[in-house]
């Protein structure tokens, strides 16, 4: 993604299937008794380049608690890679499969004997921390625990939304400690001004303001412990700060407890964007009591709730992988507001008791392609706050949000891709926010002089030497356009519609007839030489994370338009099949590491290649979209550690699964059109609302037989190539017919093609 872009004794996963309810009518009811977190494998993506968040959250949590390890470079990028055996510390907010680090706030440490005031790390080992052992390790979603060997403490996370319940059995009969550090963090993050005050026997308030990839991030906390804390004491850096109460760049604190073998302390921790009040309040709406127990079957029941909308039939390793993945497109975005509705805006304002659910943490550049167009059919209760929050954004910084992070534009990565996901959601029909504010915010979104944006506005070509990333950028804002043009029309701004319509065309002035691919053009209208369409630069050049083989296809919005610059569907095929079975590597010395996960020169492991599998049913030969999804399949997605095959990108590589194991995916990310592949699992009912479902039957499905012979829906042969959205949220029953052998028939003619 971004340009920094099992644990063998781990629970068993059950190999037996949930009970499934019986469907009817498109009424099919969730079952409330139905375990699908013993499904979930938190470890899948800790490994290798998947940065995935370990710890305890509820789905969508403001907290992601977890531990802190020593941090040792890209792979580290959440703060957690499986291969690490020292944690320092349990932190409260965490990124999930970015490729850039931050985040990592506020650190607590449960520690025996004298503490050290410098964290451990490779260098010197002697600092505080401790190893650990991954059979020591348990984690689940909602919980986390673990045994530091060093202390001789098992610490057990969970959380609610806002707060962060920590509980540390002390086994040794030393002094216990708890540390609180708000100097850590990782990646770009470096604290710019910490408090701590100690205001009770009991309790400790503070904030940390950090900058990094969010550049003015302001985070308040409250902490209520289950025992007296018997003395404090204060540290800016290493430097000692009297009182009860310490303010500097760097602070820290070590708290004594009286102790006895086998004590246990527990410690909630309320975290808010705007005041240590309202983090004081969060605790007291969240986690009033000290049933540590409870908190955490509260959090089992808010997974498997949120687990819920999706049933399934599949082998057990297809399950384990289907609900972690499931899982893991609930991280984020993320809660960021208060219980009582506060928040603070990108303006720094705090705006109180807002009535929608205010987000952050959005990596559009990768999540508008899966992420959002599932939501539209797993999460349609918070379709409508999502607009909302970008609407505020667009309010409050005067323009839509590009990747924001704690109320911080990053401007990380392309286009202006919250225009897709508000047209996405207006065509589905979620419209409970102000229509003319979110065409308003789009249109004066698209206006900006951002990245070569100056030239797209006047209809032209973005020279590549004027600056980088050049085709990369026209190409992600030649469907920003298109969805604009789309949603004018539909409001009848007829002028805008025809002017949006020629921008999103405007791809076509990139491909290059002679050699197929897109290319950068010069000012004098020459295309930039040398040319390998296998190199790259990673994002010093004419693309992002990509070569010309990979970013030649990024057209979702005009797939027919494409086709044509090649001259048709048979020489789209002859070109086309050569991305899959080109046995040359990528070339360049600076190669983008994001690049992963190949067929060819296909790239799975990266967000622009996502949707380029399905292209095969626009020139009618659907059963080589099924053979290559089947590939990736059995390739790229695993219950191994390492089992996503590049950056997690905060949901995006897991929504590609989601969506493609149930049998369709959304090539277009805004028009409603789901196409066919080939499904992993052998049934999935969508519970898109109460008493509505939609259900696919994969009938004959196996290993073997991937292809698609036939279709019946609601009983009724179907013979088009793809479903569209409204055929699932009204509900209905999809049969698919699996053979070994390719059809020649369904879905070849033109009329059955994808619109």
């Amino acid at each position: 993604m971004q340009s920094f872009k099992f644990k063998a004794t781990f629970l068993a996963m059950a190999s037996l299937f949930f009970a499934t309810p019986s469907f009817s009518q498109g009424k099919a009811k969730n079952n409330p008794n139905a375990n699908y977190t013993q499904f979930v494998n938190p470890y899948i993506g800790s490994g290798g380049h998947g940065h995935i968040f370990v710890g305890a959250n509820v789905p969508f949590g403001a907290v992601q608690l977890g531990p802190s390890t020593i941090f040792e470079g890209w792979d580290w990028c959440s703060g957690y890679n499986y291969s690490s055996n020292t944690i320092l510390g349990f932190t409260h907010t965490h990124l999930s499969g970015t490729g850039i680090g931050d985040l990592n706030d506020i650190l607590l440490l449960p520690a025996t004997g004298k503490v050290p005031l410098v964290k451990a790390d490779k260098k010197d080992p002697n600092g505080y921390g401790s190893t650990f052992s991954h059979q020591n390790e348990v984690v689940k979603p909602g919980y986390y625990s673990v045994l530091l060997d060093k202390y001789n403490v098992k610490a057990e996370l969970t959380t609610s939304e806002r707060v962060g319940f920590h509980k540390y059995t002390f086994n040794s009969k030393e002094e216990a400690h708890v540390l609180l550090d708000l100097a850590d963090g990782v990646g770009w993050d470096s604290p710019k001004q910490t408090m701590i005050q100690k205001t009770g026997s009991k309790t400790i308030v503070g904030y940390r303001h950090s900058k990094g990839w969010a550049d003015d991030q302001r985070l308040f906390f409250a902490m209520e412990f289950s025992e007296e804390i018997s003395s404090i004491a204060l540290y800016d850096s290493t430097a000692v700060k009297s009182g009860l109460q310490g303010e500097g760049r760097k602070m820290k604190a070590i708290l004594d407890f009286k102790n006895k073998k086998g004590n246990v302390i527990m410690v909630k921790v309320g975290i808010s964007p705007v005041s240590v009040e309202n983090a004081i309040a969060n605790i007291k709406a969240e986690i009033p009591q000290w049933d540590f127990a409870k908190s955490i079957q509260n959090a089992d029941v808010k997974w498997n709730k949120a687990l819920a909308k999706i049933d399934i039939k599949a082998d057990a390793d297809t399950k384990t992988i289907f609900y972690t993945s499931l899982y893991h497109t609930m991280f984020a975005p993320s809660i960021f507001n208060d219980a009582n509705g506060d928040y603070r805006g990108t303006d720094k304002k705090v705006y109180k008791n807002a009535d929608f659910v205010n987000y952050t943490t959005f990596s559009l550049w990768d999540t508008y392609r899966a992420l959002h167009p599932l939501y539209t059919i797993t999460q349609e209760d918070k379709i409508n706050d999502i607009v909302k929050t970008f609407l505020a954004i667009y309010q409050q910084q005067g323009r839509l949000p590009v990747w924001h992070l704690m109320g911080n534009e990053t401007d990380c990565m392309n286009g202006n891709h919250s225009i897709a996901v508000i047209v996405d959601a207006y065509f589905k029909g979620y419209r409970n926010y102000d229509v003319n504010l979110a065409y308003e915010a789009i249109k004066k979104t698209a206006m900006q002089n951002r990245a070569g944006m100056d030239y797209v506005q006047k209809l032209q070509y973005i020279p590549a030497d004027s600056q980088l990333e050049t085709v990369a950028n026209a190409l992600e804002y030649a469907v920003d356009d298109w969805c604009i043009a789309k949603m004018a029309k539909d409001l009848n701004k007829m002028e805008d519609y025809a002017y949006f319509t020629k921008r999103a065309e405007l791809y076509k002035q990139y491909f290059d007839k002679n050699t197929g691919f897109m290319r950068g053009k010069l000012t004098n209208g020459q295309w930039r030489e040398p040319f390998n369409p296998l190199a790259s630069s990673h994002r010093k050049d004419d693309y992002v994370e990509g070569n010309a083989w990979q970013y030649t296809w990024l057209v979702p919005q005009d797939p027919y338009g494409l086709i044509d610059l090649f001259g048709g569907d048979q020489k789209f095929i002859d070109k086309f099949d050569q991305l899959f079975t080109l046995s040359e590597k990528v070339a360049g010395e600076e190669a983008s590491p994001d690049i992963s996960g190949l067929i060819g020169q296909y790239a799975q492991g990266n967000e622009p290649s996502h949707h380029i599998p399905y292209l095969y049913a626009y020139v009618g030969q659907p059963w080589k979209t099924a053979k290559i999804v089947r590939q990736v399949f059995d390739q790229f997605y695993t219950t191994k550690i390492d089992g996503i095959c590049g950056n997690e990108d905060v949901g995006q590589m897991s929504a590609w699964y989601v969506l493609s194991s149930m049998g369709f995916y959304a090539v277009n990310p805004a028009n409603g059109i789901y196409v066919f592949g080939s499904p992993a699992v052998d049934e999935a009912i969508v519970h898109y609302k109460e008493n509505i479902s939609f259900k696919m039957t994969a009938v004959n499905n196996s290993k073997t037989n991937i292809y698609i012979q036939k279709v019946e829906y609601n009983g009724k042969p179907y013979t088009k190539s793809y479903i569209t959205h409204d055929m699932i949220v009204k509900g209905g029953e999809l049969k698919l017919y699996m053979g070994s052998q390719p059809s020649l028939d369904f879905g070849t003619a033109k009329a059955d093609r994808p619109l």
